[in-house]
């Protein structure tokens, strides 16, 4: 990829909760990995060392994230989620068990004629994930 490349990449920005949601994530999945994270100087704009901007990566997944310095009046919603596919059913149930403590279960695993087994779940920052076995 040369610097010119178009890209997309998810981004995810927290109220300060940046730095706990990326290591939660990176923790759940075996390639999880933080790349880089610029956290902001007493000099800027913002709380001091919160994250200005970080990037990490789940399930072969690049994702960006930072925590705003402006309170703004929305949120995640479960209206564009993550969408992971499972290896397995413990996979699925692993990671259902993480995401749903502290957070909303959508659609709690099970069947719903669509794929082999399914969860829904808001996690406890505001992010929805969607969990699917094939």
């Amino acid at each position: 990829m040369t610097d010119t490349d178009t890209t997309l990449t998810p981004f995810l920005m927290f109220e300060g909760a940046a730095t706990e949601a990326m290591n939660f994530y990176v923790s759940l999945f075996d390639d999880g990995e933080i790349l880089s994270v610029t956290r902001r100087e007493s000099d800027d704009p913002g709380v001091a060392g919160t994250v200005h901007l970080a990037e990490f990566r789940v399930a072969g997944q690049r994702l960006l994230c930072s925590d705003s310095q402006v309170r703004h009046g929305f949120s995640f919603t479960p209206s564009l989620s993550l969408f992971v596919q499972c290896r397995d059913d413990a996979e699925l149930t692993r990671l259902h068990q993480a995401l749903v403590e502290g957070g909303v279960n959508l659609m709690p695993p099970g069947d719903y004629g669509f794929s082999t087994r399914f969860a829904w779940v808001n996690d406890r920052f505001g992010v929805s994930w969607q969990l699917n076995l094939p």
